[in-house]
């Protein structure tokens, strides 16, 4: 089949998705998936959409698109202490797609499915005259009432966040067509680490069971730590102390604000971490930690919850920090 000759709606299906899908979604030939969640257990929600131009370049790897797209909704179930279950995906094709374009596609898909133990059930495919766009919505399972929420934290209870921050950010500015100068001043290791943080989130899924047991509150950090800490906190209805210089770096992100030292705030504040911001009381501290080192998962402590309502006091190197632009915002 030459590439101008594409399969219809259920040709694609069944070429490209059914063969990826898990029981639940009942061949792809249905009009529904199926979730059997086991008994005392509730079904967490979550939904991601990414438009091209927006939320990933237009000429990005489509392998890498997949990935990204399922990844970010499994960072919300993996914040939620949730297990998951299966997805559904809507995908707005636009004009000039490519059958080997989607062959791509849907392998990416099935390396996301795979790595997180989430299958496809199902979905809808369409076509668009605007860009590529598509939504996926994944579901998970957590004991009845042990859902992670945002609004747990309480004072005294400490400030945690998992792995590092800023290299996704970071790394769309060295992915990106219109690359600044310091990009030239990173090794081409450096470079590809970033690149590869931004084009390819790391749901920590395996400290979902650990929050679960310990979090008080949890959050995934998608639009920027500061950004994030402030709805947790409101949310909750509690402020916070942070110790900006606590924040964990990857060796990557320190050479590029060595490079540029402004970047420090970029890293604090950009966004596409994917990382867990939880708060836990200090005698679970010990358990979670513990938990998260058998996981292989770092957790750092950078601060604390304080009775200050929506108040997160910033502190570099001694100094009060205050932030004009707290994360990405989509309007």
């Amino acid at each position: 089949m030459s590439e101008t000759e594409r399969p219809g709606e259920f040709e694609l299906i069944a070429r490209h998705f059914a063969p990826i899908a898990g029981p639940g979604g009942l061949g792809l030939v249905d009009d529904a998936g199926l979730l059997r969640p086991a008994r005392g257990y509730e079904i967490v929600v979550t939904a991601d959409a990414l438009v091209a131009g927006v939320h990933f370049f237009p000429d990005d790897p489509p392998g890498s698109i997949a990935r990204k797209a399922l990844a970010v909704n499994l960072s919300d179930l993996a914040a939620k202490g949730a297990r998951p279950e299966g997805f559904v995906l809507a995908l707005a094709l636009p004009k000039g797609w490519t059958d080997s374009w989607l062959a791509a596609f849907a392998a990416g898909l099935k390396q996301a499915a795979d790595a997180g133990g989430c299958p496809l059930i199902g979905g809808d495919t369409v076509s668009t005259p605007g860009p590529l766009t598509l939504s996926i919505t994944a579901f998970g399972s957590v004991p009845a009432g042990r859902m992670v929420r945002r609004a747990g934290a309480k004072p005294g209870d400490l400030l945690l966040v998992s792995g590092t921050i800023g290299d996704g950010a970071l790394g769309l500015k060295v992915h990106g067509p219109d690359k600044p100068g310091w990009v030239s001043q990173l090794g081409e290791r450096d470079r590809a680490f970033l690149t590869d943080r931004y084009l390819h989130p790391q749901p920590r899924l395996d400290l979902a069971a650990a929050l679960q047991a310990h979090a008080s509150a949890a959050m995934d950090v998608s639009d920027g730590l500061v950004g994030d800490l402030a709805k947790l906190l409101k949310a909750s209805g509690a402020g916070a102390e942070v110790d900006l210089d606590a924040v964990p770096l990857s060796d990557p992100a320190r050479a590029a604000i060595m490079a540029a030292p402004a970047l420090a705030e970029l890293a604090w504040t950009g966004g596409d971490d994917y990382e867990i911001l939880c708060t836990v009381p200090e005698k679970e501290y010990p358990a979670l930690t513990t938990a998260a080192q058998a996981a292989g998962i770092a957790l750092t402590r950078i601060g604390f919850v304080t009775e200050a309502a929506g108040v997160a006091s910033h502190r570099e190197q001694g100094r009060a920090r205050d932030f004009t632009r707290g994360s990405f915002a989509h309007f």
